[in-house]
């Protein structure tokens, strides 16, 4: 029985399977004895990995073709592909990886807290990418979501014995009280001792790993083994001295925070009230010390009359020197997001070359080679319902890096089709880099 629940998940995911997988599956999967391998597709129909390719390089190949992937033919989504017959064929069909790639990352349990509320496709894609059967996941609903994308959740996450359900569905905004809510519900089912994980990530629908599991995991031993990353700073940022590429923007003011009508009162304990990011990477000590501690419950409650107090609530008490892994004297450290936004245009990147919303970049194929060189950990964000070849380039790009990676034998289902020309690219590139006298890129 799975330490996560007792549910009838399989009588669930043959009920809703049939659903997830017309409408979400990998069109560049196929089933065994089909004929000839086609070649590689996304929603809007056929394109060759040459145009992944030349996309990641920067090259302006295929302007034409991107704009035309913008008006997806939905009704060639699922036409080549039969319905599943239980959880198995669904999750082999979506090419999910099964077993730990190495003996580091199967010793080194991650938890990952997903909000959902919009771009089901994107959604699929980053749980393909970030999963692993010794990591944990609680994915919490919106209560906004369309009723048939909340059935596909609901049916692939009855497919997996470690991913749950957040047991306080609501709304999540992208910010806000309800958000900072959500995160703390998944936490308290996270928790559980029968759940074995070290470190615990929060993640929206719309985000996309740049690193693999292997390097994540890397990341967080050699450098934050016992610490959380939770980037801010004392004061809310209103001058270059206080921010570092990337970082949030905030007026200087921190009234603003308050709601309308209401005055920002002291916070409770005498705590200094620091701003930063609403993503981290907590131990799980911490997350026991968040649910626990009296000065955390009553910085909860104050905050909840705050616009975004996610953007509060993890930096300041991540900076309180008595508390389990923190960092009193840190700043905006910890690569952990990756994210254009409007006020950074010629600083931080060379502006969005797909669309802002909220002065924050959804990307472009134009933004593929800024992705892929950033140093952090996850790039935010992706919708599949205008640009669905950026995240089905990254996606693809992720896979074989991290098959190449792989240090056990790899199941053919774990491939995706029509591979060759961009697994070749991608070594060149690799030794294009290493050569003596070049520098290596990081990646």
């Amino acid at each position: 029985m799975s330490p996560l629940r007792a549910r009838p998940g399989l009588l669930v995911c043959a009920a809703l399977g049939v659903f997830v997988f017309l409408y979400l599956r990998d069109p560049t999967a196929e089933e065994p004895g089909e004929g000839p391998p086609r070649p590689p597709v996304v929603e809007c129909g056929y394109y060759p990995d040459e145009l992944c390719s030349a996309l990641f390089a920067g090259k302006e190949a295929a302007p034409q073709v991107a704009k035309f992937c913008k008006n997806p033919q939905g009704s060639e989504i699922g036409a080549h592909f039969h319905a599943p017959g239980n959880c198995s064929r669904l999750t082999r069909g979506l090419r999910f990886i099964t077993r730990p790639l190495s003996a580091e990352e199967g010793n080194f349990s991650l938890a990952y807290i997903i909000t959902f509320r919009k771009e089901l496709a994107v959604l699929v894609q980053l749980l393909r990418a970030i999963y692993a059967p010794q990591n944990v996941y609680c994915i919490h609903v919106d209560e906004k979501a369309p009723r048939k994308q909340k059935a596909a959740v609901q049916a692939l996450v009855s497919c997996f014995e470690n991913m749950l359900l957040s047991p306080r569905s609501g709304e999540a905004a992208a910010s806000g009280p309800t958000r900072l809510q959500a995160d703390l519900g998944c936490m308290r089912a996270l928790a559980r001792p029968a759940l074995r994980w070290s470190h615990v990530l929060n993640l929206c629908g719309q985000d996309f790993p740049i690193k693999t599991n292997k390097e994540i995991v890397h990341y967080i031993r050699s450098r934050w083994r016992d610490k959380n990353i939770t980037p801010g700073v004392a004061q809310p940022p209103n001058n270059g001295s206080t921010t570092s590429p990337g970082a949030p923007e905030a007026p200087p003011d921190a009234s603003v925070y308050a709601a309308p009508g209401q005055t920002l009162k002291e916070p409770p304990h005498n705590l200094t009230v620091y701003f930063g990011s609403a993503y981290y990477v907590l131990t799980r000590k911490f997350v026991e010390f968040v649910l626990t501690d009296t000065r955390a419950k009553d910085m909860l409650q104050w905050s909840a009359g705050l616009r975004s107090p996610e953007r509060l609530y993890w930096a300041t008490l991540n900076r309180l020197k008595d508390a389990p892994g923190t960092t009193p004297h840190a700043g905006w450290e910890g690569d952990v997001r990756a994210v254009k936004r409007r006020n950074e245009e010629g600083k931080g990147h060379d502006g969005c070359k797909g669309h802002y919303v909220q002065d924050s970049c959804v990307y472009g194929p134009g933004d593929l080679p800024w992705i892929i060189q950033s140093p952090s950990l996850f790039a935010n964000q992706f919708e599949a319902s205008s640009d669905p070849l950026v995240v089905t380039c990254l996606a693809r790009r992720h896979r074989l890096r991290v098959l190449r990676a792989a240090e056990v034998p790899v199941e053919p289902h774990w491939r995706f089709d029509q591979e060759g020309h961009f697994d070749m690219k991608l070594s060149a590139e690799r030794r294009q880099q290493t050569r003596p006298g070049k520098r290596a890129v990081r990646k």
